[in-house]
């Protein structure tokens, strides 16, 4: 009975940090997001003729996006690893071409913009199902531990 107790102890342990884990990859996933989401804008306004100023704002905000998303792959690394302690598993993978600025910035045109702007998008696609992914393992997490509290009780 002591023995179950103590290995109940360390699942809620294990889950706990899992969800701490969880919460920092999805707070850094919407930021990813919205800077994305930013940079989006800024690219419509390129393709419509915005020019170098445009092109800078928007390249300031793919590079902000790509820190957040470099943030966000570190933090699902770390959320990975917490889920191994209760055998569950999420897989991502994004990236934003160091290409794409030198393209846009010395091919600059209608398309070079566009490839941009669909590289963009599927960036965000994915940061999305990033964080739909993320947020049902959390809620999974959160489901397991009110079963082992209510299992206390």
């Amino acid at each position: 009975m002591r023995e179950e107790m103590k290995k109940q102890k360390t699942v809620e342990q294990d889950i706990r940090e899992a969800q701490y884990a969880g919460q920092r990859a999805l707070a850094s996933l919407h930021m990813a997001e919205e800077k994305l989401g930013s940079a989006r804008n800024w690219g419509i306004w390129d393709m419509l003729g915005g020019g170098f100023f445009t092109d800078m704002m928007k390249h300031s905000k793919i590079s902000e996006a790509s820190s957040y998303i470099e943030q966000a792959k570190k933090d699902v690394a770390d959320f990975q690893r917490e889920l191994r302690d209760v055998d569950t598993m999420i897989e991502f993978h994004m990236e934003i071409g160091s290409f794409l600025t030198f393209a846009d910035f010395f091919f600059d045109g209608l398309v070079a913009d566009y490839f941009v702007q669909s590289k963009i998008s599927d960036a965000r696609e994915e940061v999305q199902e990033a964080i739909r992914r993320v947020e049902e393992i959390l809620a999974g997490l959160s489901n397991i531990s009110r079963n082992l509290i209510g299992e206390e009780n």
